[in-house]
């Protein structure tokens, strides 16, 4: 039994939100499934501003999230969250600004529970591929990254 406070349907996926009454405690990419409505304030909160990013991905977010993470995944995060809507930037690059390694940093990205709103899909491979998207190398997460970057009209 999941615990999602809403579930909304996106053009080629669905995302799920976990959220206390305060925080929100994690956003999951979902293959396509029926739209939950939001349960709570800051569920509809949450739902209305990922609903407003799809519409236009220049949308900035300011959604409460509940601390999570190590202090390197923080770091890491804080990083990918500097990167504007429309632009990417590899592994590698991500990795020299905080002074890490890059599969240090994909595996930080992999662990973020809060996509889009820590949008690490603008965080893609040095030869300009895709690299991973949230613990996968292919198939339907990745499908999602390669939507998301498009959306964004991302230039890689």
């Amino acid at each position: 039994m999941n615990d999602y406070r809403a579930i909304l349907p996106a053009p080629t996926f669905s995302l799920a939100i976990r959220c206390g009454d305060d925080e929100i405690t994690e956003i999951v990419y979902l293959e396509p499934c029926a739209e939950l409505q939001p349960h709570g304030r800051l569920a509809q909160e949450a739902g209305r501003q990922l609903r407003a990013y799809l519409n236009d991905p220049q949308f900035t977010f300011s959604l409460p999230l509940a601390p999570t993470g190590t202090t390197f995944q923080r770091r890491v995060w804080t990083g990918i969250a500097a990167i504007a809507a429309g632009e990417t930037r590899s592994y590698g690059e991500l990795a020299q600004s905080i002074c890490s390694g890059a599969r240090a940093v994909g595996n930080a990205c992999g662990a973020n529970p809060y996509p889009l709103v820590v949008p690490c899909h603008r965080v893609v491979a040095s030869d300009g591929g895709l690299g991973g998207f949230a613990r996968s190398r292919g198939g339907f997460l990745l499908e999602v990254k390669r939507w998301l970057l498009a959306h964004e009209s991302a230039r890689r």
